[in-house]
């Protein structure tokens, strides 16, 4: 085994793995060896690698540490390889610096570094399919933690949640994805005839300022409104003489706590009351929102304050994460990684110092909740 890494030396050997989901690159392995004291239990299914590490230090809590060691495609464009880290000016390049290898880095250097200090069990959660279907990660590993009773009670995901300043942002819930898909049926005919057809472009045409960006409740404290969001409309036979058949239009909302599937399939089917149309909702994934009194929450904010010296915010904004998975087993979840500027995207970097505070912040959780 090779000698005990520093959070950065850590990073960057986890960078320069081609993880690129559902692969793990063979991080997991060796993630495994260098938390060579806690017990491994691996629940591999479908092609998919996921690694549960655990070591009990106590009769206290059970805290769990969550990420993935996948990314998503690199993409050309790229001004260096993404897959060989840079360090320049202070910032780190390569893919997944920010999604989310920093994050894994500085809690698997958190844990070896300060788990004898906890006092009740830790335990961390690695897949390699979040940024794939999902199918076989993280949910697969919770169905197994239930069956032996292993459930962590609370549970941080390192995920890049900052958003100007680093410690200014946590996630303490994320909202459900409902995707949409109407077909509304008409019937084709000529343009010079209009009366003899049915023109579902027409009929929709009227309903559309009555649907498009709608606020379907009012949001709250933790959750912005649930906003109906049309990303695709199509229809007729790219003529101008003969009017189409149907129209098909996909939508999706994010969705608080404050709208379900069945409340908006109500609105649809009032707005289009007296015309033939297919709706099929398709939920992606629910919400779910952490106590802001919760002890995680209060612990995280209060290590983040002494670390940064910032007050940081609450968030429930952004698109899903695994915590979804996670949240309906009762477990208290938030999120707290670095600044969240360049997922996905060409050039991700994240910098030195994120990633350092990241790894001092996480050492104070664990010697201290």
């Amino acid at each position: 085994m090779e000698k005990r890494l520093n959070v950065i030396d850590l990073l960057l050997k986890l960078l320069s793995a081609e993880s690129v989901t559902p692969s793990d690159g063979g991080l997991l392995t060796y993630i495994e060896s260098y938390l060579s004291e806690f017990e491994a239990t691996w629940i591999n299914e479908g092609g998919v690698k996921n690694l549960w590490l655990t070591k009990k230090f106590g009769e206290g809590k059970h805290l769990c540490f969550a990420g993935h060691v996948d990314v998503v495609p690199a993409g050309d464009g790229w001004e260096t390889n993404p897959f060989v880290p840079v360090i320049k000016d202070g910032y780190i390049y390569a893919r997944g610096t920010q999604d989310m290898k920093s994050g894994v880095a500085s809690f698997v250097s958190a844990v070896r570094d300060a788990s004898s200090q906890f006092s009740g069990r830790l335990s961390l959660l690695l897949t390699s399919d979040e940024e794939g279907d999902g199918t076989y990660g993280t949910q697969i590993v919770l169905k197994h933690l239930k069956e032996i009773e292993l459930l962590p009670d609370y549970c941080i995901i390192a995920e890049p949640t900052c958003e100007e300043k680093m410690g200014d942002a946590i996630k303490i819930g994320r909202r459900g994805s409902i995707n949409g898909f109407l077909t509304l049926k008409g019937k084709q005919g000529h343009a010079a005839y209009p009366e003899k057809a049915i023109n579902p472009i027409h009929n929709i045409a009227s309903i559309l300022p009555q649907i498009a960006g709608y606020n379907l409740d009012e949001g709250d404290e933790n959750f912005a409104p649930s906003k109906l969001v049309i990303t695709d409309i199509r229809s007729g036979m790219e003529v101008t003489n003969v009017t189409p058949n149907e129209l098909k239009m996909m939508f999706n909302v994010r969705n608080s706590t404050n709208t379900t599937q069945e409340r908006l399939k109500e609105f649809i089917d009032e707005k289009l009351k007296g015309l033939e149309y297919e709706l099929e909702l398709q939920q992606g994934s629910y919400p779910f929102v952490t106590n802001k009194e919760s002890a995680i929450v209060k612990a995280l904010s209060l290590a983040i304050e002494e670390e940064t010296g910032l007050k940081t915010k609450l968030s429930t904004a952004g698109g899903t994460s695994d915590g979804r998975h996670i949240a309906p087993y009762g477990i208290e979840v938030v999120e707290f990684g670095v600044i969240n500027d360049r997922i996905h995207g060409l050039n991700e970097r994240t910098t030195i110092k994120e990633v350092e505070t990241l790894y001092n912040i996480f050492v104070t959780i664990v010697k201290r909740f």
